[in-house]
């Protein structure tokens, strides 16, 4: 039977809780800050998107707290919101018909910044126990895999931005092989001085010290985008399992999911986007939907000339020109890693429920010559089928095709 998402949980900078971040998304909030967790004044690049008033102790045990990096706690979060609006309590059900299967970019990145300071200043003795798995990618997976008793088949995807559509398409897999439940999606916590090295070394950051200047998808004026943390976790279940618990009917079914490498070099955008169109294409025809059939695309959108213009060539090439409205609502929240495409289908899916098309965000003069038509306001309409893409540095490409619940299945 098909996947169906009957759970969403989201902490981004837009908000906590899906509610207030669809309300924050559809009014345009910008969400992009100057970074106040620690001294940017040495640093090229000085904004990002932050959770603003995060509790950690509000979703995660204080003996766990201690163990885990905010990335974690975020994600324990978001997954704590998504059981919650689903109904779904793992411990009602067998061990196995529940799996944790999550996207990662960067791992535990102020667990292990206060770890290395120490090291620095009082030698290796002053490291914890628990820096060594704290930072690590699978963290996440781990932790909520024992904290919910998840014993079915866990997981983490790790092919940054566009992890979290790749952890949807293993939950989906995962689904289809006989598990009941997966926990899927991703978030990320990439704002520590190291991390912020890290990210401004690929050459890729705007510098812009104005947050109405910095990450502008498919704008004249884009220069590159942002950090921002946060993300969202999903709970994807069998439609048939799902119903027999009188589950939610859900907010979208997984009907086609696709991934491609473009073999470039990992600090580029392949520029022909052949391989990124290839993914939507199969990810189409996997769902036995045509290109004419699709009611919007959620775009990557990273906020380069050179990547957006690489984006629209993709999108042209399966689409047509002007063809299909586009949108990239995250120029409101900064680059989420695998949070950020995780974010994207949760705001896909709420817009397939409302009937409204969020603007791309951040967006002030598109570029005409990229031939798109670009969502500038809320647009009413009714949204069965939905296209929703993701790239990764590294030539990862991803596409997960959503139709709306009671739609009519088309052969896979």
């Amino acid at each position: 039977m098909p996947a169906v998402i009957t759970g969403l949980g989201v902490v981004a900078p837009t908000g906590i809780g899906a509610a207030e971040h669809w309300r924050a998304t559809l009014a345009g909030e910008l969400a992009v800050r100057p970074i106040d967790t620690f001294d940017t004044s040495r640093y090229a690049t000085t904004l990002a998107g932050q959770v603003p008033g995060f509790d950690v102790g509000e979703h995660v045990p204080d003996r766990l707290a201690v163990q885990t990096d905010r990335w974690t706690w975020l994600a324990f979060a978001a997954t704590g919101m998504a059981l919650a609006d689903a109904g779904y309590d793992p411990s009602a059900h067998d061990p196995y018909a529940t799996s944790v299967i999550l996207g990662s970019g960067s791992g535990g990145n102020e667990f292990g910044q206060r770890e290395i300071q120490a090291l620095w200043s009082r030698g290796r003795k002053a490291v914890g126990a628990y820096q060594s798995i704290a930072w690590f990618y699978a963290a996440s997976t781990g932790q909520l895999a024992i904290h919910h008793g998840a014993k079915g088949p866990c997981g983490v995807l790790v092919s940054d931005a566009a992890s979290g559509i790749d952890s949807l398409g293993w939950a989906d897999r995962a689904i289809r092989r006989g598990t009941g439940a997966v926990l899927a999606g991703g978030t990320e916590a990439p704002i520590a001085p190291y991390a912020l090295t890290a990210q401004m070394a690929g050459g890729q950051l705007s510098t812009a010290t104005d947050p109405r200047a910095g990450y502008k998808p498919f704008d004249r004026s884009a220069n590159g985008h942002l950090p921002g943390e946060g993300g969202a976790v999903l709970l994807v279940e069998d439609e048939d399992a799902a119903r027999a618990r009188s589950g939610p009917a859900g907010y979208g079914v997984i009907a086609g999911y696709a991934s491609t490498q473009d073999a470039h070099h990992y600090r580029d955008t392949a520029q022909d986007g052949r391989q990124y169109a290839r993914a939507m294409e199969l990810a189409l025809q996997r769902a036995g939907v045509r290109p004419d059939e699709v009611d919007l695309v959620v775009a990557d959108g990273a906020g380069r000339p050179d990547a957006d213009a690489a984006e629209a060539r993709a999108l042209c090439a399966v689409f047509g020109p002007h063809a299909v409205p586009v949108t990239a609502p995250q120029g409101l929240v900064g680059r989420l890693l695998s949070g950020g495409s995780a974010l994207n289908v949760a705001t896909a899916l709420l817009a397939m429920r409302a009937g409204v098309i969020p603007p791309v965000g951040n967006l002030d003069d598109p570029d005409p010559a990229y031939g798109l038509d670009l969502v500038r306001e809320p647009r009413e309409r009714a949204l069965g089928t939905v296209l929703v893409t993701a790239r990764g540095q590294g030539g990862f490409n991803s596409a997960l095709v959503l139709r709306a619940p009671g739609r009519p299945a088309a052969g896979r």
